[in-house]
């Protein structure tokens, strides 16, 4: 356990108070191997805006309002993690998290 605490903390010292997502497999022999992702839409949408929280209320409240350059920012960031390798297809499901947080988006 000390092990795996070690290499993650070595493979996450530079995203300290990122929420990461990560994928973990355990074998048999009772090795294992794990993948670190990209921070989650949501918190690099938060991030971005410095929002503390999104809308308690999307929809009917908006809270901020995400420009193009930061969508396409977040879009590339998060590729890797999307089932897509076109960076407008990523933009509109990095625009579909925002509007579900409240949160205009720049057209």
């Amino acid at each position: 356990m000390m092990e795996f605490l070690k290499k993650f903390n070595e493979m996450t010292a530079s995203q300290m108070g990122s929420v990461l997502p990560v994928a973990i497999t355990v074998f048999e022999d009772r090795s294992y191997a794990f993948v670190v992702k990209q921070p989650l839409v949501s918190d690099l949408i938060k991030k971005s805006l410095n929002l503390e929280k999104a809308s308690p209320n999307p929809g009917k409240e908006v809270v901020a309002t995400l420009p193009k350059d930061k969508l396409r920012e977040i879009a590339a960031k998060k590729m890797a993690d999307f089932n897509t390798t076109d960076v407008e297809m990523a933009m509109r499901i990095v625009a579909g998290s925002a509007r579900s947080m409240g949160i205009k988006v720049e057209e």
